[in-house]
């Protein structure tokens, strides 16, 4: 008879909390379990148990906080982004106190995965700036027109931007429906550009049902639209790797991914720690730029999380091309110096 074969294996490293009666090894054995097999190893047939997932090590971190080393089998997921956050996180995130805090990720799992088409120097050639900082804004608020969103559009590249934005909240409204809206808007950063001498891009929020993605990116590529915006978690991120990078980069169109929904996963003790979330799996749903909110901002990242998140943006990751850190979520102009020092 034949032994099961192995499967590859992603080392995944949880932090959580002991529940009563627990000990760390019972807690970080459960984790193992229920993320796999979803069975006690005593009845799991033998066939199945290389998929079962095997605790490596385990390790208190501080006070009540232990932090465990899993291997999963990256069988379970393949290529599908999707299922493989259903791997990590998907029955332990009804738990309490569990945070994914790193993966390992083996070369031949992520050799699965094309990455960002562009990445930071294919970006920075459609905009063909290459000596300074990048320049991003957004065209607001929603309710606008789309004659009125054009208008903005147009002064923010008259003024200097090298990407002008749409609102995450602009999908498809009544005041400035997709098409129109992509139309005028592009036309008027072309006006801008035409009477500045510059390379404004205008990038649009492609939202949708998945059914409407491919017909909406060909209707702005057509229209001469060379990036768009997309937010991974709502649109989710098997449909952003399997279907919209994939059509994305046969147009040649840059994809700027948006963090909606990401604060979700973001406590301290629990969820995903966010250089993995937007660091590691945006990059990995082909993701050219990913905006987070940066430390300095209205939203509550620690100097610890942003660095570490730009560090995994731009890391080396297998074959994968470094994506683009877009500090946003309230810009001081005051503090542009520490953000050009800390991105570069």
């Amino acid at each position: 008879m034949l032994a099961p074969t192995m499967p590859s294996s992603l080392s995944v490293h949880y932090s959580f909390s002991l529940s009563p009666g627990d000990t760390p090894e019972q807690a970080a054995h459960r984790l193992a379990i229920e993320q796999t097999a979803e069975l006690p190893l005593a009845v799991i047939p033998e066939a199945a148990l290389p998929m079962a997932g095997r605790v490596v090590s385990v390790a208190t971190v501080e006070g009540s906080r232990f932090v465990t080393e899993i291997e999963l089998p990256s069988e379970a997921a393949g290529a599908d982004l999707g299922q493989l956050f259903t791997l990590l996180f998907g029955n332990v995130s009804l738990l309490r106190g569990v945070r994914i805090e790193r993966i390992d990720w083996p070369s031949d799992f992520l050799a699965q995965f094309a990455g960002p088409r562009f990445g930071i120097a294919g970006l920075r050639a459609l905009a063909r700036v290459f000596d300074r900082p990048l320049l991003c804004g957004a065209a607001k608020p929603l309710g606008l027109s789309a004659h009125e969103l054009a208008l903005r559009c147009e002064a923010l590249a008259r003024g200097g931007l090298d990407l002008v934005k749409d609102d995450h909240g602009l999908a498809d409204p009544p005041s400035a429906p997709w098409r129109e809206r992509v139309a005028r808007c592009q036309e008027a950063i072309e006006r801008a550009n035409a009477a500045t001498g510059g390379h404004t891009l205008y990038v649009p929020h492609l939202a949708g049902p998945p059914s409407r993605l491919t017909e909406r990116l060909a209707e702005a590529r057509a229209l001469g639209v060379r990036a768009v915006l997309v937010a991974p978690l709502p649109l989710g991120l098997g449909t952003v790797a399997q279907t919209v990078a994939k059509i994305a980069a046969t147009n040649e169109v840059a994809l700027i991914a948006h963090p909606s929904l990401a604060g979700a996963f973001f406590t301290a003790d629990h969820g995903v720690a966010p250089e993995v979330l937007l660091g590691d799996l945006f990059r990995l749903a082909g993701c050219d730029a990913v905006i987070y909110p940066h430390e300095g901002g209205r939203f509550p990242l620690t100097p610890r999380d942003t660095a570490a998140l730009r560090d995994h943006l731009r890391r080396p990751l297998g074959t994968l091309a470094p994506a683009f850190p877009v500090a946003a979520g309230g810009v001081d102009p005051a503090r542009i110096s520490q953000l050009v020092a800390a991105l570069g």
